[in-house]
């Protein structure tokens, strides 16, 4: 078969979008079916495009065995909420050049958001004459209404407008968690024309590891219990609440330590609120390459998953969880819904309600204080249901199945 993944964002940079199309990419490279990426040029998240593609429309190139079609976009990491849909529209039109230089293709896989690509992805299926499955990880604009990020009630109009076109087009509808696929079968997607699609881990990379002395020695992290965040620094995380929970347990347990490791919109605004709580014990680390993630984790007791505690998280199942749960470490989820369930289900993890900075604070003391055993046990726990059903061979196989129908 011959697949398409249309998709804004593709490695080398660094975050969940970009995990999962390369690793669905060398997984159904495996299996013996053709594939080739579409997305932009690299610009994620400082809004830098690197010097090698500086001045260029396009370039095809290889990605270790993965032919990648590369174009133009406009980057904008901050700003206003109308630069940012500058920057979405300019590469859902620049995407086309890309589409017209690909082979044919079977299949075409888009991935939302943005919304506005699954414009590119129609028009492409139509042009290469192949069926179209849009990939639905963020409700959107619905989110961005919830989050205060979009109030224009015209824009919110359209873009419903469009989301409903989308829908009805597509010839299968991806969904990255279960709340989703209920969403699009609620706006009239037949059920058996969307199938869950969620985000996974490479459990070979992703094992348990001794403490990395580096990280220990580099951090001082010898005799602490670590509480880690790992991944972008945005609103919809929610981290203010953390930082005033670790106020409360610098108060009462000064062997806990929290680290922050990532960049975003929001680190600034973390780093200011850490420096006038008086934290001292919370760092701040740069984001690193998910080749090191491992070693991270090997000095983390607990990883936290933290939301904002909006109705619209509770259908949600961040990606961040898995690689933690992968390599024996347990989640700390300061959440509700589908994500809080299977943890306690599959005694993972710790759940937390969001937002509320005591309740945080009292989660954090109680996990911290649990018998090695216990620690241990909800390790091996996460680690044997990922094995189970988050490889990413498991999810090529669910892939494969829905859409060779």
């Amino acid at each position: 078969m011959n697949i398409i993944l249309l998709s804004q964002h593709f490695p080398p940079e660094i975050g969940a979008p970009q995990i999962r199309l390369y690793e669905v990419s060398k997984e159904l490279q495996k299996r013996g079916h053709q594939v080739e990426v579409i997305t932009a040029f690299p610009h994620h998240p400082h809004g830098i495009i690197p010097e090698k593609y500086k001045g260029k429309f396009y370039e095809k190139e290889k990605y270790e065995t993965i032919t990648v079609h590369r174009s133009w976009i406009y980057p904008s990491p901050k700003g206003s909420f109308w630069r940012r849909l500058i920057s979405y529209f300019s590469f859902t039109f620049s995407a086309f050049y890309s589409v017209v230089k690909a082979k044919k293709a079977d299949v075409i896989i888009c991935n939302s958001p943005p919304l506005f690509l699954g414009i590119t992805g129609y028009v492409a299926s139509k042009m290469k004459k192949a069926k179209f499955v849009f990939n639905i990880a963020d409700i959107w604009p619905e989110s961005a209404v919830e989050l205060g990020i979009v109030k224009n009630k015209t824009f919110i109009r359209f873009a419903e407008r469009l989301e409903l076109f989308l829908y009805r087009k597509s010839w299968k509808l991806a969904a990255a968690t279960e709340g989703i696929q209920s969403y699009l079968i609620q706006k009239g997607k037949s059920k058996s024309d969307v199938f869950v699609l969620p985000n996974g881990v490479n459990t070979e990379s992703f094992q348990p590891e001794a403490p990395s002395e580096t990280w220990m020695n580099k951090l001082n992290l010898t005799n602490k219990t670590v509480f880690t965040f790992a991944g972008r620094l945005g609103y919809a995380q929610g981290l203010d609440s953390i930082l005033k929970a670790a106020k409360i347990v610098q108060e009462k347990d000064s062997t806990i330590q929290f680290l922050l490791v990532g960049d975003g919109p929001e680190k600034q605004n973390l780093v200011d609120l850490s420096k006038e709580l008086g934290l001292t014990n919370t760092l701040f680390h740069d984001s690193v390459p998910v080749t090191e993630m491992p070693k991270v984790f090997s000095v983390t007791d607990y990883s936290i998953v933290s939301l904002r505690n909006l109705e619209l998280f509770k259908g949600a199942r961040p990606s961040k969880i898995f690689p933690a749960l992968s390599t024996a470490t347990p989640v700390l989820y300061c959440g509700a819904g589908e994500s809080a369930q299977f943890l306690e289900n599959e005694k993972c993890g710790i759940i937390a309600e969001p937002e509320n900075v005591e309740d945080i604070a009292m989660k954090i003391l109680e996990s911290a204080s649990l018998p090695e055993g216990e620690k241990k046990l909800l390790g091996n726990n996460g680690r044997q249901f990922v094995l189970r059903e988050y490889s990413w061979q498991t999810i090529v196989d669910d892939l494969l199945l829905n859409i060779k129908q």
